[in-house]
Parts: structure tokens; sequence; C-alpha cells
């Protein structure tokens, strides 16, 4: 009896445990849930340190996992779904009572992870969200949240799928100074590619206009790493144009982002507030290539590559990878122009007219009698990246009378030091090579300069003299230079070292000669029976140059019939011409009037002339000769000329020197 007995209390046990359950679970689905709703809004507010409300209905429904297999597909899940939810916002925000509003919020929830302290959400839909975020010039935000319990918690939110539709999200920041709303929503359906949403953007980027749109996948799957989720968008900010459409794996780390990215705008330079990327001022610019990227703990890499485009009327092409790193970011990677039109270069020393400026949104600072580039360089952005990019403009397209080609340069920026080493390129068939360092880590910048001048043909320096075009020899020279200074004119203006040149063994059009000695029967008589050519035994220059003033210490052309001194100064601050070139003649001249020659006047408008004193007194002499005895008018207008030779060897080892930059220091 008792045995019989046993089996049925354990049955009659089951039953009144399963009875228990039956009522608990029949109590949890006819409960109203929105008399749960003050004891909900009292915990997310401590939590959040927000005021925090569901005005409508609270809707707990139970869904059968679908995904799951083995015993745990009977496990049901809760399906929660709130109506007019409000967040508060800060108390100093200036949005609005709220930071976040939602029409309509329903989840799921896998029951089983919370065992292991996970709240685990396969999907979160949000319909008519309205997130209003802020952050002050001091950087202050909205959406940090705060809460009494500084303790770390020991639960964590695995959200696995976010679906928005009719939303809409705005950001105030003073300190990216941004000002713009993004209106998201459905599209009406999915397309082939998996664009199920869309979105419109409005506002200000740094004062200036912004606008764009794009669609993006119907639902955002932040666990799903193999499928990639797919994006498109057209941002104008400004005259910068930005265009990106492609697949990003795991949104949630941005594992892995592959785009074609197409970029252009009114200079480069203006990428630097939108991308923090440091680069020159250009003409209008246009680029289109693959951009990958992805994210780490050590930080991220993204590679430009394969582009192609157009700067100005050159086009460019080339790889660029960005690397996040400490101390600071690196830039590296080689452009290459085929055909590179020497116009285009002129922005990134300032060198390009007021209109071009005005067009790439710079001041128009030139002065219209002055040469020298007066634009300041910006060296706010220089230690923000560090950079190595090398540069090759293989056909230069230059204007006749001036002759360049080949162009190189290895770009390197370093905690604030801007260097080109190499800068070369050929020039009339010789070859010009150059380091230059640039210190932006001082007020004013400090700069280095060395330069050397390698078999510079005479004929090719001077293209549209055909005086010269019969001409031979070749010109070789150096300079070096140390300054300070936020432009091109103020580094030259403040520039102290040497400038030195010479040309030996060759020779140079008699006509020249002559019209610089005014040799006046001679030029007539070159003109009649045509030009010839003197041999030239040396031509040497050497210049001291102390804070831009340009003196001659040396500076004498050599040849079998004359030599001809030049003297005098450049100033380089004020782009004032001072030289005088003073012509002797080493035979007989008929009808000379031998005379210094001046050049005065700026770079802008030089003013070459004669002594007319000393001219007017020797035709006065003429003439009063004349009168006497009209064979003796021809005696002030005869050079008798002197063999005397000036000495190249002492003025071509004077020029041959290296020169010396006093002050110049090593840039780190």
């Amino acid at each position: 009896m008792a045995s019989i007995r046993r089996p049925r209390l354990a049955g009659w046990a089951l039953l009144f445990l399963l009875g228990i359950v039956a009522i608990g679970f029949a109590a949890i689905l006819t409960f109203d849930w929105n008399r749960a709703k003050p004891w909900i809004h009292q915990r997310v507010s401590e939590a959040t340190g927000r005021p925090f409300a569901i005005r409508g209905d609270l809707v707990l429904e139970w869904d059968r996992p679908r995904a799951e297999t083995g015993w745990r597909r009977w496990v049901p899940w809760p399906r929660l779904r709130a109506q007019n939810i409000t967040l508060g916002n800060a108390e100093w925000g200036k949005t609005g009572p709220h930071m976040a509003e939602i029409e309509q919020l329903t989840f799921s929830l896998n029951p089983l992870p919370l065992l292991d302290h996970t709240i685990r959400i396969p999907t979160l839909e949000l319909v008519g969200p309205v997130l209003s975020l802020e952050r002050t010039a001091d950087g202050k935000n909205n959406w940090t949240l705060a809460s009494g319990n500084t303790a770390p918690s020991r639960w964590k939110l695995d959200l696995q799928r976010l679906v928005l539709n009719q939303g809409t999200v705005k950001l105030t920041d003073a300190v990216a100074k941004v000002d713009f709303k993004v209106d998201i929503d459905s599209l009406p359906e999915e397309s082939p590619e998996g664009y199920g949403m869309g979105w419109k953007l409005s506002g200000t980027f740094r004062q200036t206009p912004l606008r764009g749109s794009g669609k993006a996948g119907a639902v955002l799957s932040l666990q799903q790493d193999t499928r990639p989720y797919p994006l498109q968008a057209g941002v104008q900010i400004g005259t910068t144009r930005i265009d990106v459409a492609g697949t990003l794996t795991k949104p949630d780390a941005l594992a892995a982002l592959d785009l074609r990215l197409k970029l252009s705008g009114a200079s480069m330079a203006h990428l630097y507030p939108i991308t923090g990327i440091t680069l020159p001022n250009t003409p209008p610019f246009s680029t289109e290539g693959h951009l990958v990227g992805t994210l780490g703990k050590g930080g991220g890499r993204w590679l430009y590559e394969g582009f192609k485009g157009s700067v100005g009327a050159s086009d460019i092409a080339g790889t660029l990878e960005y690397i996040s790193q400490q101390p600071r970011p690196l830039l590296r990677g080689q452009v290459q122009s085929n055909q590179l039109r020497l116009e285009d270069l002129a922005p990134l020393i300032g060198a390009d007219s007021n209109a071009n400026k005005a067009r790439r949104g710079a001041a128009a600072v030139q002065p219209a009698g002055k040469v020298l580039p007066v634009e300041k360089f910006d060296t706010a952005s220089w230690g923000s990246i560090d950079a190595e990019v090398k540069f090759a403009g293989r056909k230069i397209l230059h204007t006749r009378n001036l002759p360049i080609d080949n162009l190189v340069a290895d770009l390197h920026l370093k905690d604030s030091v801007l260097s080109l080493t190499p800068l070369s390129f050929g020039v009339a068939g010789g070859h010009l090579a150059a380091t230059a360092k640039l210190d932006g880590r001082q007020d004013p910048i400090r700069a280095n300069l060395q330069l050397s001048a390698r078999r510079l043909k005479i004929k090719e320096l001077f293209p549209t003299l055909d005086t010269m075009q019969a001409s031979l020899g070749e010109v070789g020279g150096d300079a070096a230079l140390s300054a300070s200074g936020n432009s091109v004119a103020a580094l030259l203006g403040t520039s102290s070292g040497e400038v030195k040149a010479q040309v030996s063994q060759g020779t140079m059009s008699k006509f020249l000669l002559e019209a610089m000695g005014l040799n006046i029967g001679s030029v007539v008589a070159t003109k009649l029976f045509g030009d010839r050519q003197v041999q030239l035994n040396c031509l040497a220059s050497d210049f001291r140059v102390t804070q831009g003033i340009m003196q001659t210490r040396a500076f004498v052309l050599d040849t079998d019939e004359s030599v001809v001194n030049v003297s005098g100064q450049i100033n380089l601050s004020s782009e004032q011409l001072a030289l005088e070139i003073q012509p002797r003649n080493k035979a007989l001249r008929v009808i000379s009037l031998r005379s210094p020659l001046y050049v005065n006047g700026t770079f802008k408008n030089p003013d070459v002339g004669v002594d007319k004193g000393a001219v007017a007194l020797k035709l006065g002499a003429a003439v009063a000769l004349g009168a006497l005895a009209p064979a003796a008018a021809l005696l002030p207008l005869l050079n008798v000329g002197s063999q005397e030779l000036s000495g190249c060897a002492p003025l071509q080892a004077l020029a041959g020197r290296k020169p010396q930059a006093p002050g110049q220091r090593k840039v780190r």
C-alpha cells in the first residue's frame, strides 16, 4: 500500500507544480504591464540621471524563437512594445526638454543569456525616433548619462540588429562646429543591392552650408561578420563634394570598409577640417579611387588606392595610405602626373593670381606691384599629421620661356617640420636639385635652402631670344640660404647666405655683346652682314645675401673681345633692382657710346637705361670737335680697347666654392 501511495503523491505534486507554473504564466500573460510603468520610470531615471517616461501603452508578448535548436527553442522569448517614450535632456541643454523621443519601441529578449549577466536583444525596432545631441565649446555633452552608481556594471548589452523608421538625428556641436539634421526613413521596397533605408542631411559645417543624401541597408546587422552592410552617400560641404558607395562589415566595430570614393572641390586644403588630413592648396580638383579601411585596437588603416583624377588642368594618380598611430597619424604614398601644368603648382606657395585665390576660397592678398607671393603658409595643421609622400611630374606643360621638365619631389612632414629632400627637376637641358626645410614649430617659420644647378644650356634658358639661339655653353650654380617668415616673400626678404653661378668654355652672340657696350657701328654692321659667335672665356657671379639684400661681390663676363662687370644689389624685401653694367672692349670700336648701363626699377617693372650724362658729354664733345675739324668728331666715339684680361681662373675658383648660409642650423 505504501508503494502505491508514493507514485500517487508524486503525481499530485507534479500536477500542483504545473498548476502553479500555469497560473504564473496566465498571470504574466494577463497582467496589465502599464501598472509597472512607475517602477520602470523610477529605475531608468535613477540609472540615467534623466527623467524617463513611457507615456503610451506598454505591452508584453511572447514569441517562439525560430533560430534556436534543441530544447532552447521551447523557451519562449518575451517581446516588449512601448509607445511614446521620452528621455530628458541635460539641464543646460538648449535643443528642448527631451534628448530622445520615440513613437514606438519594440524588442525581443533572449532570456537564457540573462543567467550570464548578458542582455541579448536580437532585434530592436524604433519608429519615429528623434535624437537631439549637443556639445558645448568646453567639451560638455548631453549624451553622457550620469548615474549615482559609479561601480562598473556586471551586465553587458548585446544588441544584434537595429531597424529604424521615420527617424531624425540632430547634432549641435560647438567643438566640431557642426549643426545638422539627418532624416531617416524606410524605402518603399528593398533594392537588389540591399538598400532599404534612405536618409537626407542638411545643416552647416564650420558655418559652411552642408547637405547630402544616401541609402543604406534596411536592417543594421551589428553582429554579422560575413554579410556586408551596403552604404551609399553623397555629401556637399561648401565647394567640396564627397561621394561613396560600397559596403561595411560588422558595423559595430567598423571592421572593414570597402568603398568607391569620389572627391572634388575648389582646393585639397579644404579637406583638412573634414578628414583631419593636411593637404596643400591646389586649383580645383577631382579624384576617384578605391577606399578600403579597417579599425583595430591599435588604430585604423585606410588605403585610397589606384585613384585617378585632375588638379586644375593636370592629371593626377597614385595611392595614399593613412595610418592611425601615436603620437601622430601617418600619411604615406606615391602620387604622379603624366602631364603636369606648371601653373597648377602655383597655389602650393601662394603664387597664383588673386582671381585664382578667390576661386579656391583664399583672400586676394597679392599686391599689384609685387612678384614674390605674400600669401601666408597655414602651419596650424602641420602638427596634426606626419607624411611621407613621393611626387613625380613626368611631362611638364609650360610656356616656351620656362623650360622645365621631369619634376621629382619627396615630401616629409614630421612634428611640424616640412622637408623637401630632394626636390629636383630638369631645366634647360640640365638639372636643378634642392633641399628645403621649413620648421613650422616656430613663428615665424625658420627655413633652410640648399640649391644646386648643373649643365643648364644658355640657349635653352632664353628660348625666346633670337640672339641666344646660336650661343653655346652651360650654366652651373649653387645657393645656400637661411631665413624666417611665413610666406615666400617674407622668407626671401629675410634670407641670408650666398648665391654663386658660373659659365665657362662657351660662345655667345656678338650682337648681344656689342649692344651691351653701345658699340653702334658694330651693331649696325652685325645687322647688315649677320651675327657671329664670340668665344666666352668665363662668366662668374658671386652674391652675398644679408637680410634679403643680394650684394655683388663679383660678377664678370669675359670674352675674347670684351669684359663686362656688373655691380650693385638686389633687394628681395622691397623687390628693388640697383645694378650697374660696365662694359670694356678689348679691341678698337668705331662710333662707340661706351657708357655704363643701369638696371633699376622693380621685379615687376624693371628699368634698363644708360648714363645719360656720360652719353651727352661724349656727343657734345663730338659736336664741338666736328665744328673745328670734321675728322676729329670721331675721336670721342672711338674706343681703342684694352688687351688686359680679367683673369678667369680666380673668378671661377671664387664662384666654385660651396656657398654657406650664416646661422644656418640643422632641423630635426
